[in-house]
């Protein structure tokens, strides 16, 4: 059975030293969201973040938009984005705020956006995990590094059979249909 991990709503004090867009990474996130057909928008410093379920500086999600601020921290926003590809196209195409979805997509949008961050260089697995548990984020096993490691098999599975990554556990730059 696969442990399922859920956001606190960003506990900020818990959040000291995560990697947020004002470190030079709204770029690269907006291009790496475009490859799989999803935009990026960032509003000013201050500004209220459209579409935030946990309100700022939380992302927000608005069908295939992602929303930011420069103190967006990186691990929601590609949290956000990974629930906009795990959902079906239906709900995708309705969605305003909140994504919704079983457990097992839970985690899939969890195991997701862990694999996203290998495709940020200076980022990857270990150090978006490790912003995970700094921000709040509840794993079963006690950690995001430990339940990916241990629990995400069922995760993973369902990105495959959903075509979000091939047979190998590589991305294939889709969204679920």
């Amino acid at each position: 059975m696969s442990a399922v991990a859920a956001a606190s709503g960003g506990a900020a004090a818990a959040g000291e030293g995560v990697i947020t867009l004002a470190a030079g990474w709204l770029r690269p996130v907006a291009t790496l969201l475009a490859r799989f057909g999803l935009t990026l928008h960032c509003v000013a410093d201050g500004a209220p973040i459209p579409f935030s379920y946990w309100g700022e500086p939380e992302a927000g999600l608005e069908g295939r938009q992602v929303w930011v601020r420069s103190d967006t921290p990186l691990h929601s926003a590609l949290h956000e984005a990974s629930h906009a590809l795990c959902m079906d196209g239906a709900r995708r195409a309705a969605l305003e705020r909140d994504a919704g979805g079983d457990f097992d997509e839970e985690n899939a949008v969890c195991c997701l956006q862990i694999l996203l961050a290998d495709e940020l260089p200076g980022v990857g697995t270990v150090r978006l995990m490790d912003d995970m548990d700094r921000w709040g984020y509840t794993f079963r096993l006690g950690s995001a590094r430990r339940w990916f490691e241990a629990e995400a098999d069922e995760a993973r599975g369902w990105l495959r059979r959903e075509g979000l990554t091939d047979d190998a556990g590589r991305l294939t730059y889709q969204a679920r249909r």
